[in-house]
């Protein structure tokens, strides 16, 4: 058994399609516990953001469980096969590892660097655990990526190159409005989660002198507000329901509220409208049509356009060497652990060996006394473990430093053990072979 991760990313998927198959926490814990009802799959783990879907399994064949995979997902989202196809990636074994590892650490984020990736690893981390559908395989991995992402956080300048996904989209914003500050403005923020504390922050910081807060939760958009004064910044609540006045007397609005609906739609707006709009969820809050009628509009699909100019600034070969040795440790640890069952197969098969032999001495010979069978045992077992001393001690030696062959591999051959497995990584449509073409 192996780890295997099949996903859709900025990087393989436009923003529409990533959209399509976001899943919220109800439906991802539900997907994780549907995976463990087929046969190839024994640990599931989902990470759904703005910016991916992934979905790591521990799998006991390759193709078996990328095919369970790949028909979960298509029955979630409603996306054709081929569609699917196009968009999706595969890694396996040390390749699965390496992608989580460079995932936790922000290397892969649409913003190179970004630090919210981590904690949106150890969210779905703790709902698969919430859930019962991880174990220790993909406990190992986990705790591995985390350590990895919290070294290069702390160990490398990436912090000073990188920035979350609502920092660069308040820069966007700027941009847009040719200013540097919001000193004298107000701003509407629709929703109470991490997304919308961290733009009432961006907000604070960048002088802005009111928040207007409106949630669905109207206790939550008070404690937000509550926070945004103790920073010292005027914020008032407003119900749900009143977000389209609302929107007449602000400056900008910033939507992060995760709904399955468009929060703000042109006929939303004022007359007139110069309003600068920040679109912070997946899906999307903000339709797309409000720039027809004089707004300007930042959302992710903007942020996916920019971000190769935010890769270039950042150098990530310190990053890329922590990512490199954590995966060596990872990989040794977990191969001089899958090793160890074959020593004790192994082991135990020349234990029954001894014993069988000295069944068969002592009733060919009915004379020999307990103690002298006994004497007899020990020296067999004293030859046996000379014997076994050496390969049992070089299979572990040679599985720890060997991602190939080794004596795992051999021992497996030699002895019919379970087989060993390979790492893989390739995106899905490589998988395909003449009979699906």
């Amino acid at each position: 058994m192996s780890v295997l991760v099949v996903g859709m990313s900025h990087r393989s998927a436009p923003v529409a399609l990533l959209e399509q198959l976001s899943m919220n926490d109800t439906a991802r814990d539900q997907a994780a516990l549907d995976l463990l009802d087929r046969a190839s799959v024994r640990e599931a783990m989902i990470i759904s953001t703005c910016n991916r879907i992934e979905v790591y399994v521990e799998t006991t064949t390759f193709h078996g469980g990328v095919a369970d995979v790949v028909d979960i997902l298509h029955a979630i989202s409603g996306i054709d096969m081929e569609t699917l196809r196009s968009a999706l990636y595969v890694r396996y074994a040390d390749a699965a590892a390496e992608h989580m590892m460079v995932v936790a650490a922000g290397l892969d984020s649409m913003v190179i660097g970004e630090q919210q990736i981590i904690g949106q690893v150890r969210a779905a981390y703790q709902a698969a655990i919430d859930a019962g559908t991880i174990g220790p395989a993909l406990h190992a991995l986990v705790q591995a990526a985390l350590h990895t992402g919290k070294r290069v956080h702390t160990e490398t300048n990436i912090d000073e190159a990188g920035a979350s996904m609502v920092s660069v989209a308040f820069e966007e914003a700027l941009s847009h409005m040719q200013c540097t500050s919001l000193q004298n403005q107000t701003a509407l923020v629709l929703g109470a989660g991490a997304m919308a504390s961290l733009a009432a922050t961006h907000l604070g910081r960048l002088g802005i002198q009111k928040i207007i807060v409106a949630n669905r939760t109207r206790e939550r958009a008070e404690n937000l507000a509550a926070h945004a004064r103790v920073a010292g910044v005027d914020a008032e609540v407003v119900d749900f329901d009143q977000r389209r006045q609302a929107l007449a007397q602000v400056d900008l609005a910033v939507s992060a509220t995760g709904s399955q609906t468009y929060t703000i739609v042109a006929a939303d707006l004022p007359k007139q409208c110069q309003l600068m709009l920040i679109d912070l969820s997946m899906p999307r809050d903000i339709d797309d049509d409000v720039t027809a009628h004089g707004a300007k509009l930042v959302n992710i699909e903007r942020l996916h356009r920019v971000r190769s100019d935010n890769e270039a600034l950042v150098s990530d070969v310190q990053a890329q060497k922590i990512v490199a040795d954590e995966l060596q440790a990872y990989s040794t640890a977990q191969r001089i652990k899958d090793v160890a069952p074959a020593v004790t197969a192994l082991r135990t098969h020349a234990s029954e060996l001894v014993d069988a032999e000295i069944n068969r001495v002592a009733k060919r010979n009915p004379k020999l006394e307990d103690d002298e069978l006994h004497e007899i045992r020990a020296s067999m077992q004293r030859i046996v473990d000379k014997l076994l001393h050496t390969p049992t001690v070089k299979a572990k030696a040679l599985a720890a430093e060997s991602g190939t062959i080794s004596y795992q591999t051999a021992l497996q051959e030699f002895f019919g053990l379970a087989g060993a497995t390979t790492s893989v990584k390739l995106d899905y449509n490589e998988l395909r072979g003449p009979q699906d073409v």
